[in-house]
């Protein structure tokens, strides 16, 4: 084997363990352990979709009882790690709004969200709802109304925004 060869064969192999070393963790199924990360409530006792967020050296994700606090999250400047995976409820799957389902997770990067939509959260907040594609997202859009978008253009103002409770919003069946 001349040396070329071997050095073609040597980047191939590093460049394998390195795709595989940027996998994502997989997503770990809702129990009654999986706190809210804000307010430290369980996340099971809420309806509607739910998030996690994976961070480097960290043995559990971090649960949000809702999509809107998760992109809160995404959109903060301060974190306590590099996040590794972020996961939401592909609410396309999900049994009902109240069960959105255990393990039916979607990394948030291959999602579409429907923002906007007068619905609310686990929280009681209008909620940024998550779908697996665009095709299971349609009911709910055209029941609820909203826009359908990518994670990455979530505008700001529909995690970040005050929120006024006292406006009622509509808890989907």
């Amino acid at each position: 084997m001349n040396k070329l060869t071997l050095l073609m064969a040597v980047f191939a192999l590093a460049a394998c363990q390195e795709e595989e070393a940027k996998a994502p963790p997989p997503p770990m199924d809702l129990n009654q352990q999986a706190l809210s990360f804000f307010c430290q409530m369980n996340v099971l006792e809420h309806g509607g979709p739910k998030g996690q967020v994976h961070l480097q050296g960290y043995p559990a994700p971090l649960f949000f009882a809702q999509v809107r606090d998760l992109v809160a999250y995404m959109k903060s400047p301060e974190r306590d790690a590099e996040i590794t995976a972020v996961y939401v409820s592909d609410m396309g799957k999900a049994l009902s709004w109240q069960d959105p389902g255990e393990s039916n997770w979607i990394l948030a990067e291959n999602a579409q969200f429907i923002v906007g939509a007068d619905v609310a959260g686990g929280m009681g907040a209008p909620e940024i709802v998550p779908f697996g594609d665009a095709d299971s997202a349609a009911p709910f859009l055209s029941k609820y109304g909203g826009t359908l978008l990518p994670f990455t253009e979530i505008p700001d103002a529909a995690a970040l925004s005050p929120v006024d409770l006292s406006q009622p919003l509509e808890t989907p069946s």
